[in-house]
Formats: C-alpha cells, structure tokens, sequence
C-alpha cells in the first residue's frame, strides 16, 4: 500500500533526486572539459537566486540556487548558461583563446557536451550494477505458466506451458521481456511464435487494454496479454557480469522510452500520460516511502531520463548542440551564428511549450481543474 508522504517527505525526496542527478550532469561536462583543457567560469547547481558560492583556486565560481530544477556549466567563450558562443571570444588574449571552449577541436567539444549525459547513463548503470549484484537476475522463461480465462492469450489460443520465442519478431527471453514489450502497447494486434510440445507455431493475436492507477491519482491504459509467469528464476550475478546486466536493462529501459515516444509523437498514446518536475515531486516522496531501495532505484530510473532527454536533438539541449557539431562535421565549418540563433529561439519556445504541456497535465492528475471547476459552479 503505498502511502501518502506529505508536503515536507515529498520536497526533501525530491531535491534529493534531482539535485544529485543535476550535480553528476553538469560534473561530467565539467571534468572533460578540464580534461580538454577548457576553463570552467561557472559551476551552478540549479537556477535563479543565488543562495551561496564560492570561488576556487582555478576561478571558477561554484554556485547554488534556489532553484533545484537544472543547473550548468559555463565554460569561457560562452555567452550564457545555454553554451551559446560568445562573439567576443575571439578578442580574447592568445593564452585565454587557449583555454576557451570554442577554440577547442571539434571532437573535443563533441567530448565536452556528450559527458553529461554519458555519465548520466553510467551513475544509473551503477546503481543497476549494485542490485544485480546484490539480488540476482530474473531470469523467469518466458513460458505461460498460467492463461488467464477469456483473456486476449485464451482468445488467440495460446495454452498453459507453451514457451513465447517472439512478438512481432523480437525474441522473448525472458517472461519480463514479454511483460515490457505488451505493456506499452495496448490493444495492438502481434504476431506471437510459440514452441509447444516441440512444434513452432505462430499465432496472430491482440494485446488486451486494462486501467491501471499508477498509486499517484492517474490512470492510465496498459497492454496485457493475460499470461502468468511459471515457477520464478532468479540467477545470482557475479562481479563480472553486473556491469553487463546493468547495460542490458538501461538498454531495456531506454528502448521503452524510444518507444513510448514514438507513439506519443505518432498519435497512438495521448500526451495527456507527459509527466513533468511536480509528477517527478510526487512519485519521489512516494518511492521514498516504499524503502531505500525503490528510492534509489527510482534514482536510477530518473538519471537514465535525464540522459536520455538531454540526448534529444532540440537546441538548448545537449542534444542539439551535438546535433550542430554532426553538421559542423559533414559541411566542415561551424553552422552559422544566425542558425543557431533561430534555432535556440525555436528550441527555447518548444521547451518552454514542454514544461506548460507537462505541468499542465501535472496538475490535472492532482485534479485542480476539476476542484476550480467545482468552485466556479
């Protein structure tokens, strides 16, 4: 039963997911553009009022804000926090060219601006590592252990002790592959290949819908073929092989995320199911109340989002800085200063229809509307 943490638990989680995450991030531009020979001017941890600071002995300033919700890196020869370059770069002394990020070789600024969400992926895989290491692999066979009555499974004719081998062509391993591959996909039709009694057999079926509630006050529809798991495996995991483990699920987890979007973007899921920083607040104290280690798996969860959005090709992003050096590569010389300019408009404005689109939806599944509603009638 999950339990409602209240105001203070809620805050407290939530700065301690997002802070950490945000501080890794920005550590990781940080420490290979140190690497590269980049001056850092500034190290924020989050925005807006600056609440302390303090400058180190190479200069750079290391500040915290109000604002937990983000932070960066500046670098010199940025004009602002967005990495946008700053014309008067080339002004600079020869010595202070020398150690400013537009001087640097492509491939080193391409280094500089992929670290953060590199190291986003590899803080996650760590935690992912520790708990395979420490509670083993499942390694349930994807075999129908049980067939739900009238389920889509019982429908399509698939029978108790039959082994799944693939849905639409992707291998099933395991019972959680099938159990991630239909979740997201409510109500699609699948073409299922079955092993039983020694024969291959294929099967086209339809992945039922439910409704679930997500413990948070939103439901939302999930795919289910109706086929229980049979007896539980789970394999111990050696040191070795807890990295490998760790790559497998991240890749897992950030092909349901390419997934997801895509149907979002494809009009299949509604945008409605967009979550945003005060979903993330709740879910945080929620999973702090479940124990310390779906805490710090949720922890893991995030990171791998925060890489994987920052990974998107829209200008701000780190994506889209990395999407102008692929240009910059391809046409060997850097995309126009007006370019860029437009395009850190429009990614500006797309951001900020993000966040207006996803704190809407926010606070529709805490019911506001509905409670304004009430009061206005």
């Amino acid at each position: 039963m999950i339990q409602n943490p209240g105001f203070l638990l809620t805050l407290v989680a939530f700065v301690a997911v997002i802070g950490p995450l945000v501080f890794v991030h920005e550590l990781g531009h940080y420490l290979v553009g140190r690497w590269c020979g980049v001056k850092a001017e500034a190290f924020s941890l989050g925005f807006g009022p600056e609440l302390f600071a303090w400058v180190d002995r190479r200069g750079t300033r290391w500040r915290v804000a109000a604002f937990p919700l983000g932070g960066y890196v500046r670098f010199k020869g940025d004009m602002n926090a967005a990495s946008m370059t700053d014309p008067a770069w080339l002004e600079m002394s020869a010595q202070d060219r020398a150690e400013s990020f537009p001087a640097k070789p492509l491939w080193q600024r391409a280094a500089i601006v992929a670290a953060g969400p590199a190291i986003n992926f590899m803080f996650a895989m760590l935690i992912l590592a520790a708990f395979a290491f420490a509670y083993g692999e499942s390694r349930t066979p994807a075999v129908a252990g049980i067939v739900q009555p009238g389920s889509a499974a019982e429908q399509a004719g698939i029978h108790v002790g039959d082994r799944i081998l693939s849905f639409n062509g992707r291998p099933m391993a395991t019972y959680t592959d099938m159990v991630m591959y239909t979740r997201i996909r409510p109500d699609e039709p699948i073409e299922v290949v079955i092993e039983r009694a020694g024969r291959t057999m294929q099967i086209e079926a339809r992945i039922g819908s439910v409704m679930e509630d997500d413990g948070f006050g939103q439901k939302f529809r999930v795919g289910r073929l109706g086929i229980g798991a049979g007896k539980p495996v789970v394999e111990p995991v050696g040191l070795l092989r807890a990295p490998v483990v760790a790559l497998e699920r991240t890749g897992q987890i950030v092909r349901t995320m390419v997934e997801t979007l895509g149907q979002v973007l494809g009009g299949m899921r509604s945008v409605k199911e967009l979550g945003g920083p005060l979903k993330i607040a709740q879910v945080s104290g929620q999973a702090a109340t479940l124990g310390p280690e779906s805490f710090i798996f949720f922890i893991a969860l995030i990171s791998i989002n925060l890489g994987f959005i920052n990974l998107l090709p829209i200008p701000m992003l780190d994506g889209g800085h990395l999407l102008f050096y692929g240009i910059e590569a391809v046409q060997r010389r850097p995309v126009s200063a007006q370019a860029q300019e437009w395009a850190y408009r429009s990614g500006l404005a797309l951001l900020m229809a993000m966040m207006l689109l996803v704190t809407f939806n926010d606070l529709s599944s805490f019911g506001l509307w509905q409670s304004l509603s009430g009061l206005i009638g």
